[in-house]
């Protein structure tokens, strides 16, 4: 109860907006527990709790203002009702009638029930303390929907309101005036103040309130948030905020605001001498501020940095050592120029070749300070096959060209003629032999780029005639006559969103609509698994750099780790506010990254299923995800046509590439990890020198402690070239 009390006399120390969300900021240690107390109104729960809260003085004397409010509405029956319950004397009415000091807030809690039939609902309405909101912590949101009524129940607590206006417009001029350098930090407070201010109106029925509101004060919002708003705008009953997803999150998750010390002092100090009791209950209950010594961060650092669901992420988020470097390449020994033999195991291995690698990687045999040890997480063996592959790549690797600005790569553009499937996923082999396409008829089909034609195994019957040690076995258990330069995998049953090749060619997985994730033998072209797990479409799937786990992503927000020989998931990663829209490996495999629609990118553990990094800045749902090759920076593209780069090891971003104007659906670093490629919807691939784009950061720039980070605005000579398509993105 003393949330409704309380307001600002318990002058509150810093440490409770830093602390976690266990407490309120009130101090309140409330018996009643928010969660029975959402039970319907009228139902026999409430007399218990009426008993309670007539027990502690402070709670009896809402009871009274309750009492008079009804009274001075002429609800004789009701006031009759809620005193017997109570088990008050019947003259303690007129005993405190003088005492009315809680009437105006306990008052206003009543008022948007002014037919007050039901004296047990009214009572339960004021009852439920803003514990409520505490009760559902941050990390709810993802594993488990809380329980709906708790929830919205913390908009119970409310002011008077005609006044939010005023309240909202008193701290908007207060914030213009402060000093150039605090007024971009406090700024950030308008955007979670105003939909949290907007849906306590709409819960608590003050429609016109709430309309005018919003129409006064959606326009100052930061342009990136008109997504929100429009849906924002869309609920204006209390019972449209049932079952909205993203008002949810909102509600159950804090919005993180990075904010100095100074900045803070100020705002603290303006809203306890202006009383300004309803904003400084949200800014208590809502947000969590994070706040950091040192000078204020400018207005362009501060846009950098924002834009997701839940404001930016807290920088202890991002403190968790992450080894970002890559595993030590197996021995193997180089055979001296033996081309007949090479030859030869070309023909006989048709389908197999290197992993993706770092070329830099092959080359050096110490271990890299941060990469993981190699039994960190168990990774397969490698197969006699895999050792061809790698040794094949390393004499690649001798004859190969560095790229740059002066030594643009060939471009070859293949033309899906046809597509009226609806070509909705592709993948190449890391070889540059097998294209696969994933359609929105629920079909995969996969083609040979090479002259080889793509053929199945033979039949059982068929093998047992084959001689087993002749040399070129793996070519004869091939069966000729199944010859094809393309073949149709049929098995889902929606369109297929995610597809991504095994690094032995060897294995297909697709994603698709109906929540499966399917493993396809490119052998037998047939489907080997299906996964179930995810309740929804899933977006995206990708397998590891090392074969054996793979990641898929989808529309219930949780990203689940799997292993090709396990039917259930072996992590699951949840933590994002809305659906998970690209997955990717680390290359060395201990890591994961997801993107969301919640604009937010974040980096999982494999070992121990943690998020250990949270980037926040992309101002739209986040599409592509591009690890370099050497492991140490991650690339993301998102509907705000910016790709973005981010150091993995300091957690923060480093750099921005601005050119595109539409969505970005792909991101690709060449093997050296020289040049980025971006593909775009705005029908063109871009290519960027990324050497250039990391080279040009000194680390000792980075104040890592208050993740102030300055871009430069260099992305015209980052571009090394535009490439325009058919009018097809």
């Amino acid at each position: 109860m003393a949330a409704v009390q309380g307001g600002l006399a318990d002058t509150n120390e810093e440490k409770d907006i830093k602390t976690e969300p266990s407490n309120d900021g009130f101090g309140n240690n409330n018996a009643t527990d928010g969660r029975v107390l959402s039970t319907s109104p009228g139902s026999s729960a409430s007399a218990g709790i009426n008993k309670s809260a007539a027990g502690a003085p402070e709670d009896q004397q809402t009871l009274l203002a309750v009492l008079q409010f009804l009274r001075k509405n002429k609800l004789t029956e009701s006031v009759e009702i809620l005193r017997r319950e109570a088990g008050l004397p019947e003259d303690s009415l007129e005993l405190k009638g003088s005492d009315s000091s809680g009437a105006g807030s306990g008052g206003a809690a009543g008022s948007g029930d002014k037919e007050g039939g039901d004296a047990s609902a009214l009572l339960s309405r004021v009852t439920i303390s803003s514990s409520a909101a505490a009760q559902a912590p941050t990390k709810a949101a993802g594993e488990d929907q809380p329980d709906v009524n708790v929830v919205l129940s913390a908009y119970n607590q409310q002011g008077d309101p005609p006044l939010y206006q005023v309240y909202y417009s008193g701290l908007k001029k207060f914030i213009e005036s402060v000093l150039d350098c605090h007024r971009a930090e406090l700024s950030q407070l308008f955007y979670p103040l105003f939909v949290h201010m907007y849906l306590e109106l709409v819960y608590n029925n003050h429609e016109s309130e709430a309309k005018a509101f919003f129409e006064k004060f959606s326009g100052d919002q930061e342009c990136y948030y008109e997504d929100d708003l429009r849906i924002l705008s869309s609920l204006s009953k209390r019972e449209h905020m049932r079952g909205n997803e993203t008002l949810m999150d909102f509600r159950t998750s804090k919005f993180v605001l990075r904010i100095s010390r100074d900045s803070y002092q100020l705002l603290k100090r303006h809203l306890q001498e202006r009383q300004n009791n309803q904003i400084w209950n949200i800014i208590q209950e809502h947000l969590y501020i994070d706040i950091f010594d040192g000078m204020p961060r400018s207005k362009g650092q501060i846009d950098a940095m924002s834009g997701s669901l839940a404001g930016e992420g807290k920088r202890e988020a991002n403190k968790a050592k992450v080894y970002y470097g890559l595993l030590k390449e197996p021995e193997i020994e180089l055979p001296l120029d033996d081309e007949d033999e090479e030859a030869e195991n070309e023909e006989g291995k048709p389908k197999k070749k290197k992993p993706k690698k770092d070329s830099m990687g092959s080359k050096s045999k110490k271990q890299d300070p941060n990469a993981p040890s190699q039994t960190r997480i168990p990774l397969p063996e490698l197969k006699d096959s895999d050792k061809l592959d790698k040794i094949m790549y390393m004499k690649e690797a001798t004859k190969r060209i560095r790229l740059g600005p002066d030594n643009l790569p060939s471009i070859c553009f293949y033309s899906f003629l046809n597509a009226y499937q609806g070509l909705t996923a592709v993948d190449f082999t890391d070889d540059s032999s097998l294209i696969a396409g994933g359609f929105a008829d629920s079909t995969v089909r996969v083609w040979s780029v090479t002259p080889k034609k793509l053929r199945k195994v033979k039949s059982a019957a068929d093998l047992n005639l084959i001689d087993k040690e002749s040399d070129d076995v793996l070519e004869r258990i091939m069966d000729e006559k199944t010859a094809s330069e393309s073949k149709i995998l049929y098995g889902h049953s929606g369109p297929v969103y995610g597809i991504s090749f095994s690094p032995d060619r060897n294995y297909l997985l697709s994603s698709s609509e109906d929540g499966t994730v399917r493993l396809w033998s490119l052998q037998t072209f047939t489907c080997l698994v299906g996964y179930k797990g995810h309740n929804y479409p899933v977006w995206d799937t990708h397998f590891s750099p090392h074969g054996y786990y793979f990641i898929s992503g989808g529309h219930d927000r949780v990203a689940r780790l799997w292993a090709t020989d396990h039917y259930q998931p072996l992590r699951m990663f949840s933590g994002h506010l809305a659906d998970v829209t690209c997955t990717r490996f680390h290359p060395n495999s201990n890591y994961v990254a997801t993107g969301s629609s919640d604009r937010t990118i974040r980096l999982w553990d494999v070992l121990n299923g943690n998020c250990v990094r949270i980037f926040t800045g992309h101002k739209g749902p986040i599409h592509a995800l591009a690890f370099s090759p050497n492991g140490k920076f991650l690339a993301s593209g998102a509907t705000d046509g910016r790709v973005l780069l981010w150091d993995i090891g300091h957690g923060l971003m480093i750099g921005e590439l601005k050119g595109h104007t539409d969505t970005i659906y792909s991101l690709r670093f060449s093997r050296d990890g020289e040049i980025l490629a971006s593909g775009s919807m705005d029908n063109t691939v871009r290519l960027w020198d990324a050497l250039k784009a990391f080279d040009d950061l000194e680390t000792d720039d980075f104040t890592a402690a208050t993740g102030h980070v300055h871009l430069q605005d260099n992305s015209q000579e980052l571009l090394l070239g535009t490439y325009m398509s058919k009018s097809t993105p």
